[in-house]
């Protein structure tokens, strides 16, 4: 039996390098060597508190969902891939049966299968084995860690689509990790015209010049809301998209978004409960809309990124080995003021 290596979690900053057997392969699937994975927030979460709400790490689990590879076997019941092909991971595999599946809406099926959401294995491994139709190929002048970044992308198409940015519009992100900074690509493709973004940290409001942000606010120095009706001759932003999950931004998208304008909650706040000014929502008509994930993303995100739109690979600051998986979640987790997104790399 073939083996691989794979960072493991067996409980809160307890990541081991062990081997384990290579996956076998079902006749609808491909085994992918996978050769590079982004930590994201939901990665960093498991590793320091060993559960999201109601998914706990109750036994061994490796992380890891943002990934790109290159197939190596396909199962006999596979068409459209071949051996060789370089790939974008689509990490949610659902059931194509349910309602939410028939209705084009997948990323709302009940059995979706996730990678790295407990008890689903992820990606930080040598080898991954996954339904066919969950891979992406990808074009040779896209790189394996761009290809990871189609995941947080999608996140970002995905909010843009559900709000109904259109070109023209003004688009105020609020929160600036990789999401945030995607969800400005994201708004870009969709023909945004005057794209605002806000955060804390610096390194990241420079990373948003650099997406396509026209303007930039600090919320260390400036009141956000404010300084969204300067930037908007008063009126407000056509759409605005909450990515930072606090409830402070959850509470300011719904306050900087114009009347008749639209609300995209993207993060998730620390707690659920979040008061809003619910006669401000009804005097402004504002449309409030919830984002989980994504669906029908990975074909376009691929044709975008391969594109050249944005210089997406300046996101990845810092860059590991598969053996140095604890080291790369341990900076992900205490270095946000001076990393955006960090990649581990076969």
């Amino acid at each position: 039996m073939q083996k691989m290596k794979a960072a493991i979690l067996h409980k809160p900053f307890d990541v081991r390098i062990e081997e384990i057997p290579v996956p076998e392969v079902k006749p609808d699937e491909a085994l992918v060597k996978i050769k590079a994975v982004g930590v994201c927030g939901s990665d960093v979460h498991y590793y320091e508190h060993g559960k999201i709400g109601r998914y706990v790490v109750e036994k061994p689990l490796i992380l890891g969902h943002e990934a790109g590879g290159e197939v190596v076997a396909v199962g006999e019941n596979v068409t459209g891939l071949k051996v060789g092909q370089r790939v974008a991971i689509e990490p949610g595999v659902t059931c194509g049966k349910c309602q939410y599946c028939k209705e084009g809406r997948y990323n709302l099926c009940p059995d979706v299968v996730f990678l790295a959401t407990p008890p689903v294995d992820g990606a930080f491994c040598e080898y991954i084995s996954i339904r066919a139709d969950f891979l992406h190929p990808i074009p040779d002048n896209m790189s394996y860690e761009a290809a990871s970044l189609i995941e947080p992308f999608s996140v970002g198409l995905h909010a843009c689509r559900r709000a109904g940015v259109k070109p023209g519009d003004t688009v105020a992100v609020l929160g600036l990790g990789p999401v945030g900074l995607l969800t400005i690509v994201a708004a870009r493709a969709f023909g945004a015209a005057n794209i605002i973004a806000a955060d804390l940290e610096s390194i990241r409001l420079e990373m948003a010049k650099e997406m396509g942000a026209s303007v930039v606010i600090n919320a260390k120095e400036q009141d956000v809301r404010k300084a969204v009706l300067e930037a908007t001759s008063g009126i407000g932003a056509d759409v605005a998209i909450e990515t930072a999950g606090s409830t402070v931004t959850n509470q300011m998208a719904v306050e900087v978004a114009r009347r008749g304008g639209k609300v995209a909650l993207v993060g998730l706040p620390p707690k659920p409960q979040v008061e809003f000014n619910v006669l401000s929502i009804a005097d402004n008509e504002l449309d409030i809309f919830g984002i989980f994930r994504y669906s029908n993303t990975y074909p376009a995100a691929v044709q975008l990124l391969s594109s050249g739109i944005a210089p997406v690979e300046k996101l990845v600051t810092h860059r590991f080995t598969l053996e140095q998986t604890k080291e790369a979640l341990e900076l992900a987790r205490t270095q946000k003021s001076t990393s955006i997104k960090v990649m581990v790399n076969m």
